[in-house]
């Protein structure tokens, strides 16, 4: 791209966002990988593919990872697919809320803000919380205590804000590293594990085993339904591929955002789907026993690398896949403040949040503000399961809303198409999304986790009260509708 053609893009990109009621206020540096790998590090199957092995290995063995991770990713596909329709007719900072906003009204989008930016939030803390526990269950015999875990978290979190500070160079620089990163450390992992399993038997990526109630403190509880356990197997692509909204809330920082945005986001969840499952298939193959990794629970990875790999390679993989998981929250706390900053400038948040450091063009206060306010909940809710299994259900509630809007208004009052269009194949796919999320919000609620239940069924509880009793009447919502977006498209 010359720089006179990307001056041209660049100034498509800022009458478009002026349509939208929209000045440019951040820095538009990110190019169409840089979206890609924003995305893609987020997702980051070094983290959530490792992390979470155990929920998708301790349901029903190799068949959850062999069967139930490609399935899973399908389902991904499908929202990807929708959300990139969306996408490249509004391509905004704010994502997720301005498309619920626009196509069915400032309550809708309300909603859809407060459950995306708690997703990203506890998301932001899974990530971290995950990324210090397999540190620790990596390279220490024992693990420190809570107090110990909650610093920890602090100082990765505040450390990945200050680069987030910096600049969006700063940031574009680590996340197009980090894309990279994560493909070539799941690439070497892969065929470190599968040159030193003792032997390959791909029948075990097929077959069913019910670990429920293994360990002594199971991943699962006692559960004598096969089925069952295998639809809770799902939670482990679930977290995984999850968070490629992140494309969308760089909207205005990228290059080509009509276009470039629905691409990253569907482009990140294939190459995510597919390089994960092959590393996670050789996790199970490169196992000397089956049973005996079930056992293990949460340590089932570190016991399966311990056995197989050379103490130098070993923990040299560690050190990459640590890495990873860092880069990983970096582009995370990236995602929640460009929410946090949008929401903010249209009156959902205090004005504060929406200011922008003159020095280096970022939402700064709204980055400092994601995490502090990531951290705290960590303290409340410090078990990894939970988190992972609460920003689930809140990141899907805020995929599923504004595609059952777009349902409804595709072709009636929203007629006006962004650049990347999948046409007729829309209006299907949506109903898949809707029908799996409520499905995924349902698993997600089964012990052990159901204190997600108490968590999800406050908030709604708060929201509707905050809705009806002040926000109906004091939120602006985004200055322009679907019908005032389509007039000013033709004119």
């Amino acid at each position: 791209m010359t720089d006179l053609n990307r001056d041209e893009i660049v100034a498509d990109d800022v009458r478009t966002l002026a349509r939208l009621g929209y000045a440019q206020e951040l820095a538009r540096r990110m190019s169409g990988f840089s979206n890609y790998a924003i995305s893609l590090s987020i997702i980051c199957i070094l983290a959530g593919g490792i992390t979470s092995f155990h929920l998708g290995f301790n349901s029903v063995g190799g068949a959850a990872i062999g069967i139930g991770w490609p399935l899973g990713c399908l389902f991904s596909l499908v929202v990807a697919l929708t959300m990139g329709q969306v996408a490249s007719a509004f391509p905004t900072a704010g994502g997720l809320y301005h498309w619920a906003s626009i196509l069915g009204g400032r309550g809708w989008g309300w909603a859809t803000a407060w459950f995306n930016l708690a997703g990203l939030i506890t998301v932001l803390a899974a990530i971290n919380v995950g990324t210090y526990q397999f540190t620790v269950g990596a390279f220490l015999t024992e693990a420190p205590g809570l107090t110990a875990q909650i610093a920890a978290v602090a100082v990765i979190t505040f450390s990945q804000a200050l680069f987030n500070h910096l600049g969006i160079r700063v940031t574009t620089w680590l996340t197009d590293f980090s894309g990279w990163w994560i493909l070539i450390v799941a690439a070497v992992l892969t065929a470190t594990l599968l040159f030193c399993a003792s032997t390959w038997e791909p029948a075990r990526l097929v077959t069913f085993t019910n670990y429920s109630g293994v360990p002594e403190q199971p991943v699962w509880p006692r559960i004598d339904s096969v089925a069952w356990l295998f639809a809770l197997g799902f939670l482990l692509p679930a977290y995984t591929v999850t968070g490629f909204d992140a494309s969308a809330h760089v909207s205005e920082e990228t290059v080509g955002a009509a276009r470039h945005v629905p691409e990253g986001i569907v482009r990140s969840v294939i190459v995510s789907g597919v390089a994960g499952w092959i590393m996670i298939c050789a996790i199970v193959l490169a196992m000397p026993s089956l049973d005996e990794a079930a056992e293990q629970g949460s340590g089932a990875f570190y016991w399966t690398m311990r056995a197989v790999v050379p103490d130098g390679l070993r923990q040299a993989l560690f050190v990459g896949i640590a890495l990873a998981q860092y880069l990983c929250g970096l582009a995370t706390v990236t995602s929640a403040s460009r929410m946090t900053y949008a929401f903010a400038r249209d009156g959902g948040l205090p004005y504060a949040l929406r200011r922008v450091s003159s020095s280096f063009r970022t939402p700064a206060i709204a980055i400092w503000t994601v995490a502090a306010t990531c951290v705290l909940f960590t303290i409340y809710t410090p078990v990894y399961e939970t988190i992972t299994v609460v920003c689930v259900i809140f990141l899907y509630v805020s995929y599923v809303l504004p595609t059952v809007l777009g349902l409804a208004a595709y072709g009636r009052w929203w007629t006006t198409m962004g650049p990347w269009d999948i046409g007729a194949w829309f209006r299907p796919l949506a109903i898949v999304n809707v029908v799996g999320c409520v499905g995924l919000i349902t698993i997600g609620m089964q012990p052990p986790n159901d204190k997600a239940v108490w968590i999800v069924g406050i908030t709604v509880g708060v929201l509707m009260i905050g809705w009806f009793g002040f926000a109906r009447r004091a939120f602006p919502g985004p200055p322009v509708n679907v019908v005032d977006w389509q007039k000013k498209e033709q004119d």
